[in-house]
């Protein structure tokens, strides 16, 4: 392994504390009995005896070494706050080792350590602590990025320079991504705070919390190229999981009211700014309900995630402000077409299809069917402009496989999907129930399957339909995409900013 040279000069200080008999990497635990936030928020004057035995740890940020005295920064999980190191009080009498070699010339930017002391505010008003105790408690091997802040004496605007910010870099040490950039760790933050308001809000309705298989023999419950692995001892090949939305099912047939899975899904295609072929998903079935049902529970649910996580159902995306208020307008997808592309594809054939995407200039090819076609016409001329939520409902049977056919409208089904800032965040049907007539839709999708569609299931699933032979009650079913949410609620443009470690290319 190449050593640059600040490397080389932080294992040469790690060898210097070794050689003074102190354990850079010590067994015992350090007691913490506070934190930065806590410091901040609550000390005052009034209550500084309340601070007067404090002890916490964190990542040494800055250090400004004065003589005898030093002024300091270290972040714990919660923030940073400011230490004062004197060498009489670390290391009282004789014995300065601990502040002249260890902490002036051997501790580095990112060293983790403990301290104690008290708190106290400085000359210019900053709470900081006062230490009289210092200990090391991790090395750190490698230099952190370190990003100045300077202020504008005329604004007060800070800028940051050298910062950590090339995207491919960030994704890739995202340790030390949440380490240098604040904002960073807000976002993941906020984002199990989505997931566990979405649990509570179903939890407190009496659904079930169910884990469903993500090895599966056959792929099925979505259109999507799946990733395909072999289990030696069965010998037989399995799939990851591109959905659970028929095991769900399975569940309702035997007897559940209702149950939901929030959980990884995994699509073998390609990667951009709102796809990562590993995600997480929130599937949930619920008995004697209807798609209409579910777009009124879609509102209400994430009118209650936003404003528990926000405090306000209206978050900012960029230059665009989204509200979350339902109801939300609906439109089905012919009308989304003739609305924004001026196009009435409701009576096309595939031929006219094709004709209209050459139009447009969109790639299609043979193994595309009629469901495709016009899918691929609502995303070019429909979707982009889809930026407050709302609703696309009643879709081709084509397009829709596992839905159940519309009740009044001959050859559309009763599906919408939620539409969010130009990108779909939601995907909900009044489930098919009828045996004969999933047995007959997944026939369908076998010869799409066998003119090259990749996404297509290309073979039954027999145990499934056998489930639907039992009886499932009439069921509605949603899915929702957590990182789009996440996306959403942190005003984020790009998948990768709401998932800690995305896929990447290999690392050269």
């Amino acid at each position: 392994m190449q050593l640059t040279e600040q490397e080389k000069i932080r294992r040469q200080a790690l060898e210097d504390i070794r050689s003074l008999g102190i354990d850079p990497y010590p067994a015992a635990a350090f007691e913490v009995n506070t934190t930065a936030k806590n410091i901040l928020e609550n000390f005052s004057e009034e209550n500084k005896d309340d601070f007067k035995e404090v002890s916490l740890t964190g990542r040494l940020m800055t250090k400004r070494v004065m003589g005898k005295a030093s002024f300091a920064v270290l972040k714990d999980a919660t923030g940073k706050i400011q230490l004062y190191v004197n060498r009489d009080e670390i290391a009282p009498g004789e014995d300065k080792t601990l502040y002249n070699k260890v902490f002036k010339k051997l501790l580095d930017i990112g060293d983790i350590i403990g301290v104690k002391g008290y708190v106290f505010k400085t000359k210019v008003g900053e709470t900081s602590i006062h230490v009289n105790e210092l200990k090391v408690l991790a090395k750190s091997l490698r230099p952190l990025p370190i990003v100045k802040i300077t202020k504008d004496e005329e604004t007060g605007e800070e800028k940051r320079h050298d910062a950590f910010v090339n995207p491919e870099m960030r994704y890739r040490q995202r340790y030390v991504d949440l380490i240098v950039n604040d904002g960073v760790k807000s976002i993941f933050e906020t984002r199990s705070r989505v997931i566990s308001a979405m649990r509570r809000y179903f939890d407190d309705q009496g659904w079930l919390e169910v884990e469903t298989p993500i090895l599966q023999a056959l792929h099925g419950g979505a259109a999507a190229k799946p990733f395909k692995t072999h289990h030696n001892t069965l010998d037989m090949p399995y799939f990851l999981r591109i959905a659970n939305e028929l095991h769900l099912k399975r569940l309702i047939v035997g007897g559940f009211e209702g149950v939901y899975e929030i959980g990884k899904m995994f699509r073998n295609e390609g990667m951009d700014r709102t796809h990562n072929p590993e995600y997480t998903s929130m599937e949930i079935y619920v008995a004697n309900k209807d798609y209409y049902w579910m777009m009124e529970m879609v509102e209400n649910l994430l009118e209650y995630i936003s404003t528990h996580v926000k405090g306000t159902t209206k978050v900012k995306v960029k230059d665009q402000e989204i509200d979350f208020k339902g109801p939300y307008p609906r439109l089905s997808i012919y009308e989304s077409i003739e609305k924004y592309g001026n196009i009435d594809v409701s009576e096309m054939d595939e031929e006219a299809l094709r004709a209209e995407c050459k139009k447009l200039h969109i790639e299609v090819d043979k193994s595309m069917g009629r469901g495709k076609l016009i899918d691929e016409i609502f995303g070019e001329v429909a979707e982009p402009n889809l930026i407050q939520p709302t609703y696309i409902i009643d879709y081709p049977i084509e397009m829709t496989p596992l839905a159940k056919k519309h009740r009044s409208k001959e050859g559309l089904v009763e599906r919408f999907e939620l539409f969010v800032n130009g990108k779909e965040i939601g995907n909900a049907y009044t489930e098919l129930n009828d045996p004969i007539d999933q047995r007959e839709r997944f026939e369908e999708q076998i010869k799409l399957a066998q003119r090259g569609d990749e996404e297509a299931v290309g073979q039954q699933d027999e145990d499934f339909l056998r489930s639907l032979e039992y009886g499932m009650p009439p069921t509605s079913g949603l899915g929702i995409g957590i990182d789009r949410l996440v996306m959403l609620l942190t005003g984020q443009t790009s998948i990768q900013e709401v998932i800690f470690f995305p896929q990447m290319r290999k690392e050269k």
